[in-house]
């Protein structure tokens, strides 16, 4: 039998936690890094993570191979380095891994949300890497998932379906079959233009958050979040900014799903308009709003996601009026320039780049 396939699983987050024990429960050999070792202390010290599910999913304790906040130790032996972290951190983790990374390992996003994979490539050629490693990024996390105590980790739902590419796409099928085994799951997702602009997060996470932005100050996100917090006028909002994310997708050549088709693809959710899709979804329920407005599907999401996307539009000629008035009520919010913070093209090295000139980049890794 060949022996498995070497994961490590960077950031000790909800997600990190979910897919590092969901592996090790699988069989693979799995090595957790946190950058901060009291993060990780008491998962170092049991072994590993005991993981709970949704009935029928997985779950027991999974024993990892290697827990760490040792860069170099946790790159040594792995095969594939599946990052679990904020987007805004990508940046950090690229150039504390570029001296460490190996001629054929794969380094996947988990998510890229928009642009993730074109600024961390970008970012490892400043730091003068010279591993031709492949860097990938998935549409979305696979896992809906939380972390349940210092040690534990709960899953909610697995979707059915994850878009993922790599950069260039020329190299997607050989992510797809290395990760094939653990993660079946994972589907071609033709560029990281494709699964960026089809990042359903951007349009879910701010908007519901800041259309709930009362509630979640008074109530301390004592709500479900998708349940109560999308009230058919809410959905009626995400749909707006859904068709201006496409029509952005379409100038670039780009069919984007529509976020009713991505709830039938990720989770087999439907219904006659967005509001009756989500709440269909069984898997958004028990999710918890979030406790606070300094969130991440604020500070990650609006920098990280709609930025770059609204970018886009701007650079190709596509009218933004929806996505820029959340973007800028997020900073009045937060009083921060989101626009100067967030992934603008030229952080994605594409600033001076054409429509067809970013597709052959793309796809085939021409500049």
């Amino acid at each position: 039998m060949n022996e498995k396939t070497r994961y490590t699983v960077i950031g000790a987050g909800h997600g990190g936690r979910a897919m590092a024990a969901h592996l090790a429960l699988m069989g693979f050999p799995a090595t957790l890094y946190n950058r901060t070792p009291g993060n990780v202390a008491v998962i170092k010290a049991r072994g590993g993570i005991g993981l709970t599910s949704y009935e029928g999913g997985p779950h027991g304790f999974g024993q990892l191979a290697l827990v760490t906040s040792d860069m170099g130790e946790a790159l040594e032996r792995a095969e594939v380095i599946m990052v679990v972290v904020p987007s805004t951190a990508h940046v950090c983790i690229a150039r504390a891994a570029a001296s460490y990374l190996r001629d054929g390992q794969i380094v996947m996003l988990n998510p890229g949300r928009t642009g993730g994979a074109l600024e961390f490539v970008r970012v490892l050629r400043e730091q003068e890497c010279k591993a031709d490693a492949t860097v990938a990024e998935a549409g979305t996390l696979i896992y809906a998932s939380r972390a349940d105590g210092p040690a534990q980790a709960r899953i909610f739902s697995i979707k059915y379906s994850v878009p993922i590419a790599a950069l260039p796409a020329t190299r997607t099928p050989q992510v797809l079959e290395t990760l094939h085994t653990a993660y079946p799951e994972f589907i071609d997702g033709t560029s990281v233009l494709h699964t960026g602009l089809d990042n359903m997060g951007a349009i879910f996470h701010p908007a519901l958050t800041l259309l709930n932005a009362g509630r979640i100050e008074s109530m301390g996100g004592e709500f479900q979040f998708y349940v109560d917090g999308v009230t058919p006028s809410v959905a009626r909002v995400l749909e707006t900014l859904d068709r201006e994310r496409v029509t952005i997708a379409a100038a670039l050549g780009i069919r984007a799903q529509t976020a009713m088709e991505w709830l039938k693809m990720a989770y087999n959710a439907t219904g006659e308009n967005l509001y009756e899709a989500i709440h269909n979804q069984p898997g958004y329920y028990g999710i918890k709003a979030p406790r606070t407005l300094s969130h991440r599907y604020i500070t990650e999401d609006v920098p990280m996601s709609l930025v770059p996307i609204a970018a886009l539009g701007q650079a190709y000629g596509v009218a933004v009026q929806q996505i820029d008035s959340v973007i800028r009520l997020a900073c009045t919010i937060h009083r921060t320039d989101y626009w100067r913070r967030g992934r603008t093209l030229d952080k994605l090295g594409i600033e001076q780049l054409s429509v067809d000139e970013v597709m052959r980049h793309v796809m085939e890794g021409a500049m």
